[in-house]
């Protein structure tokens, strides 16, 4: 497809980094899949470089920043396996059901007990999906073939789009309760790192069976063995395990767990297709200037670009701190321009909002080039308006999430003195706050005394107090603690603090 377009391909493999550095001396661009590690060594050495595609889904051996400094596109290939990591789920439902792994490994020792290997059908059992992005909803597609009645969790999906699935959407721990087989498709973050943990499955279903294709970290692999063991989860198939090539192999070795060396999207077709999926967003850019699948950068131009940046980050933070002060399901964002900022433009700051709001929760990764497209995907409307009305700020930004219950808002600005950006507002009340770092906000009543019992309770757990800012209205208050960012905050400092009379809500946000 290059050489069609006129380019010179060297596509010579395994080069040294020293010798891959000097074939790069005048090359545009450098195509590589996971082995090659693009490090910022190996950028420098390409003066002419202008793109980097991944032939893949991740960019872990690219060193992004190292490139966005260059101005250097780097484009990756979003959800051409996917298809290839739905079949190999489906694989190891049906190879748990029926006891495939085992019963192969019987017949090449020359057995045959066919009494042992008693199975079950899939028709009519409970799938439970763990995130409903590409590839849970092609495993989705694909159980329903079989006759499984499928539920899911998953806050930004919409219930439309789960509907046209016929998924039922449920709480995470209800997902757990209900399902006879849960398959894992969520990133690894803060929030889901270990989320299959010992508590997790003592509450879940009798029997349950845990797949897992996305993230090794997901699973407390300790914690599931032991429950494995103990009888109360059925087994486990998993592709993927905390740390490759596995070294602890107590979990792999059991008989109830179906184990695989990553190989999901190991398919002839998935890499063939994202191998041509890549090279024609490579192709399109360098003939055409189009950059698609872009994971660092928006086209803009240089003039507007300078207008928005003070407000791109300003829109990230806002869009993580409504979204982490929301656990319920959500159906849009409204984001509102006030004062200059309601000039011109502003698609560079509704991306960036999309990214700080969906970014924890996507696996393959959200920036201010897909996020607008990842969000339409997951049925997230997105309302864009500008007011003329005066406020008390040269320019304005308003974040407000819509959800099925009630909505988060949140408002915010940037001074020109300092480009610190501050949260302004909090669900209607006034208040004024650094939005950086980690926050606790809280909301009480107005009364006196909950001030000082927050301060008490975190002094008892040695948690320091960077900012502390205070917003009221009618009998309704909100407080907004930043602490230092080295300071851990155990669940047991929140539940002391919901306890404290007057409080209503106590969350932990982190932008």
């Amino acid at each position: 497809m290059l050489r069609a377009e006129g380019w010179e391909v060297d596509a010579r493999t395994g080069r040294a980094p020293d010798q891959l550095a000097a074939d790069l001396a005048d090359a545009d661009a450098l195509m590589v899949r996971s082995a090659t590690k693009v490090t910022a060594a190996i950028i420098a050495a390409a003066p002419k470089l202008r793109a980097i595609a991944r032939a893949g889904t991740g960019v872990d051996n690219v060193d992004v920043p190292a490139a966005s400094s260059r101005g250097i596109v780097v484009m990756n290939a979003p959800g051409a396996n996917s298809i290839s990591v739905a079949e190999l789920a489906l694989a190891q439902i049906l190879s748990l059901a029926r006891h495939l792994p085992a019963a192969d490994a019987a017949m090449k020792q020359g057995k045959w007990e066919k009494k042992k290997f008693l199975g079950e059908e899939v028709r009519e059992k409970t799938l439970g999906l763990a995130g409903l992005g590409r590839i849970g909803q092609e495993v989705a597609r694909r159980a329903a073939a079989f006759g499984m009645r499928l539920i899911a969790h998953d806050p930004f999906i919409s219930e439309q789009v789960a509907a046209d699935l016929g998924v039922e959407l449920v709480s995470l721990d209800d997902l757990f309760a209900r399902a006879d087989y849960v398959s894992l498709h969520m990133p690894s973050n803060a929030n889901t790192r270990n989320m299959v943990n010992a508590e997790r499955l003592a509450k879940a279903k009798k029997g349950i069976r845990i797949i897992n294709t996305a993230r090794g970290d997901l699973i407390d692999e300790g914690a599931l063995a032991d429950a494995i063991e103990a009888g109360h989860v059925g087994g486990a198939a998993l592709d993927v395990f905390q740390k490759e090539p596995t070294v602890d192999q107590r979990l792999q070795m059991l008989p109830q767990v179906v184990a695989s060396p990553h190989i999901a999207a190991s398919t002839r077709e998935g890499q063939e297709l994202v191998g041509m999926e890549t090279v024609a967003a490579l192709r399109d850019f360098l003939r055409d200037g189009v950059i698609r699948n872009a994971v660092n950068m928006p086209s803009i131009s240089p003039e507007e670009y300078n207008r928005l940046q003070p407000y791109v980050g300003l829109a990230e933070r806002l869009g993580a701190f409504v979204a982490q002060m929301n656990d319920k399901r959500a159906t849009g964002v409204g984001i509102r321009y006030y004062g200059d900022l309601a000039g011109g433009k502003n698609d560079m700051v509704v991306n960036s909002v999309l990214v700080g709001l969906l970014k924890p929760i996507l696996s393959t990764g959200v920036t201010p080039v897909n996020a607008r497209a990842v969000a339409t995907e997951r049925g997230l409307e997105i309302t864009e308006s500008r007011s003329s009305r005066s406020r008390s700020y040269t320019s304005l930004l308003s974040v407000k999430l819509m959800t099925a219950e009630g909505d988060r808002w949140a408002e915010g600005v940037v001074f020109e003195r300092t480009a610190a950006p501050r949260l302004v507002l909090v669900d209607g009340i006034a208040i004024d706050a650094p939005l950086e770092g980690t926050m606790i906000v809280i909301r009480n009543t107005d009364q006196p005394g909950v001030i000082g019992d927050v301060g008490t309770i975190l002094g008892r757990h040695k948690v320091n107090i960077a900012n502390f800012a205070l917003g009221r209205t009618g009998d309704s208050a909100v407080g907004v603690v930043n602490v230092d960012e080295t300071a851990e905050i155990p669940e047991a400092v929140v539940a002391e603090i919901r306890k404290v009379a007057g409080v209503r809500e106590v969350r932990i946000v982190r932008v």
